[in-house]
C-alpha cells in the first residue's frame, strides 16, 4: 500500500475519532434527563476506534493516535522512516475534526469554549480536580495497558479478526476510568485537535497529554516483546 494511501486513511480515521468521541462529549453527555454520560462518551470512542479498524485496518492498520505509532515502532512492528507522516496526519485528523465540530457546537445558543471543548486538564482543568502527578500516573498506565492489548491483539498468533473488538473495548474500558480523571487522552493528536480551539489553558497543558502517552507507548512496546518471544 503506497505511504499516501496508509496517510489519507490515518487522517480521516482521526479525524472520524475525534468528530465522534469528543463530539459525543460536547453535543450529547449534558443533556438533562436524555444526556449519554460518562458511559456514552466511553462507548462513543469505543466505537469510533472499533469501527474504523475495520474500515482502515487492512489500509493504514488503524493507529489514528501518535502514541499507538510509536509503541508499534518500539515493538518492532512500524518502521522508523514512517512515523513522522503518520504523526502528521493523524495530528492533522484531529484538528479537522474539532473543526467541524467546533463548527456544529457553536451553532447551539450559549456555546461556550470556556467549558472545555473536550479538552483534557489537570489541576482545576481536571473534571475530578485530580492532580498533575495523578494524571501524568492515569495517562501512562492506561497508554501502557491500551498498547498491551493492541500488541496482543494484533499478533500474528492471536484470533484472527478480533483484533478490532478488543482494542475498542479497551478504548471504552480506559475511558469508564479516567474521564473523570483528565478526561481521557491516551493519544496526542485527540488532546492537540480540541487544544488548538480552546488555546489558553488546554495548550499550556498539553504537554503531559503528549508527554505521557509516548511514555506508557514506548515501554508497552518494550514489555510485549519481551513477555511474548518465543523461545528458541
Amino acid at each position: 500500500m503506497a505511504l499516501t494511501n496508509k496517510l489519507a486513511a490515518e487522517f480521516f480515521g482521526t479525524f472520524w475519532l475525534v468528530l465522534g468521541g469528543c463530539g459525543s462529549a460536547v453535543l450529547a453527555a449534558g443533556i438533562p434527563d436524555v444526556g449519554i454520560g460518562f458511559v456514552g462518551v466511553s462507548l462513543a470512542f469505543g466505537l469510533t476506534v472499533m469501527t474504523m479498524a475495520y474500515a482502515i485496518g487492512h489500509v493504514s492498520g488503524c493507529h489514528l493516535n501518535p502514541a499507538v505509532s510509536l509503541g508499534l515502532w518500539s515493538g518492532g512492528r512500524f518502521p522508523a522512516n514512517e512515523l513522522l507522516p503518520y504523526i502528521l496526519a493523524q495530528v492533522s485528523g484531529g484538528v479537522a475534526g474539532a473543526a467541524i465540530l467546533y463548527a456544529i457546537a457553536s451553532g447551539a445558543p450559549g456555546f461556550d469554549l470556556a467549558a472545555g471543548f473536550a479538552s483534557n486538564g489537570y489541576a482545576q482543568h481536571s473534571p475530578g480536580g485530580y492532580s498533575m502527578i495523578a494524571v501524568l500516573i492515569a495517562e501512562v498506565v492506561m497508554t501502557f495497558m491500551f498498547l498491551m492489548v493492541i500488541l496482543g491483539a494484533t499478533d500474528k498468533r492471536a484470533p484472527a479478526g478480533f483484533a478490532p473488538i478488543a482494542i475498542g473495548l479497551c478504548l471504552t474500558l480506559i475511558h469508564l476510568i479516567t474521564i473523570p480523571v483528565s478526561n481521557t487522552s491516551v493519544n496526542p493528536a485527540r488532546s492537540t485537535g480540541v487544544a488548538v480551539f480552546v488555546g489558553d489553558w488546554a495548550t499550556a497543558q498539553l504537554w503531559l497529554f503528549w508527554v505521557a502517552p509516548i511514555v506508557g507507548a514506548l515501554i508497552a512496546g518494550k514489555v510485549y516483546g519481551w513477555i511474548s518471544a518465543e523461545e528458541k
